[in-house]
C-alpha cells in the first residue's frame, strides 16, 4: 500500500472530489481527517466505505479561514491519529459574479472560501509537517486560473491566488521537505452548466473540445492526487499539473471529433 498509515486532510469532504479523492487513498491504506460542511450527514456511506477499508476517519466542520480553529482540529487530530501527511485542499466555490456590479461581500466570500482557506490550512499544516520534515500539500484548483470563466471572475481570481500561492509555499516549505503542487483541473461533466456565461462560447459543446472528445473525471483527479501524495512524486515540486485532456488547447471548431 502506497499511504500506508499516512494522515489525509480533506478540505471539502463533501464534494465530488473530495468523496473520490478519499475513497482513492483509502484503498492504500491512509487515514483520514475530513472536513464536511454537513458534519458526515452527506457522505455516511463512503464514511462507511472508509471503515470498511480499515481506514480511520475523524470527521469536522470548521471553519477553514480561522486559523485557531483549524489549528485546533489538527491539535486533536494529532493526539488522536498522528501529524498530517498529506493536505488536499479541494475548496470549489463558484458563483456568477462580473466585474461590473459584482458585489465586494460576494468578491470576499468567493475568496475567502477557494483562497484564504488554502493560505490557512498550509500555513497550519506547514508548521506540523516541518517538525518532521517530510510532507505533501496539493491543491486541487481549476483550468480557470489561466483562462477567464466568463461566468464568474471572482473565481478565476482566488484560482489564479492559490496558483501564486503554490509557488511562494513550494520555495519556503520544500526546505523542510514537504512538496506544494497544484492540479488544474479541466472541465467534467456539468460543467457546462456550472460555467453558464452570456459573453462565453467557451463551454458550448464543450465535451468535443477535448480532442479524444472525452471528459475527465473526480476519479482521475484522485489518481493523480494519490501520485503527489507518495515518495514517487518526491521531485515534484511547485508544478501546477493540467488536468483537461487538451481542453485548454482547443482552437478549430470545425476539427473538433464529432459526428
Amino acid at each position: 500500500m502506497k499511504l500506508k498509515d499516512k494522515i489525509v486532510f480533506i478540505t471539502d469532504a463533501d464534494s465530488g472530489s473530495g468523496r473520490a479523492i478519499a475513497e482513492r487513498l483509502a484503498a492504500e491504506g491512509a487515514h483520514f481527517i475530513l472536513n464536511s460542511a454537513s458534519g458526515g450527514e452527506n457522505i455516511k456511506s463512503n464514511l462507511q466505505l472508509l471503515k470498511d477499508s480499515g481506514s480511520k476517519t475523524v470527521v469536522t466542520n470548521v471553519n477553514l479561514c480561522k486559523s485557531s480553529d483549524v489549528e485546533a482540529i489538527l491539535e486533536e487530530t494529532a493526539r488522536r491519529l498522528g501529524i498530517i501527511d498529506v493536505l488536499v485542499h479541494n475548496n470549489n466555490v463558484l458563483k456568477p459574479a462580473s466585474v461590473e456590479t459584482c458585489d465586494e461581500q460576494l468578491f470576499l466570500e468567493i475568496m475567502n472560501a477557494n483562497a484564504k482557506s488554502a493560505f490557512v490550512c498550509t500555513k497550519a499544516v506547514g508548521k506540523q509537517m516541518a517538525l518532521k520534515k517530510s510532507g505533501k500539500i496539493i491543491y486541487a484548483s481549476s483550468i480557470h486560473a489561466e483562462k477567464p470563466t466568463g461566468s464568474s471572475f471572482a473565481y478565476s481570481v482566488s484560482k489564479s491566488s492559490v496558483k501564486m500561492l503554490c509557488r511562494e509555499a513550494a520555495i519556503i516549505l520544500g526546505r523542510d521537505g514537504i512538496n506544494v503542487n497544484t492540479i488544474e483541473l479541466g472541465p467534467v461533466d456539468g460543467d457546462d452548466l456550472l460555467f453558464k456565461s452570456d459573453i462565453s462560447t467557451l463551454y458550448d459543446f464543450y465535451q468535443y473540445k477535448v480532442p479524444n472528445a472525452f471528459l475527465g473525471s473526480y476519479d482521475d483527479l484522485a489518481h493523480l492526487v494519490l501520485f503527489l501524495s507518495t515518495d514517487e512524486a518526491r521531485y515534484v515540486n511547485g508544478a501546477e499539473i493540467r488536468m483537461d485532456g487538451g481542453f485548454l488547447m482547443h482552437y478549430m471548431d470545425h476539427k473538433m471529433k464529432r459526428s
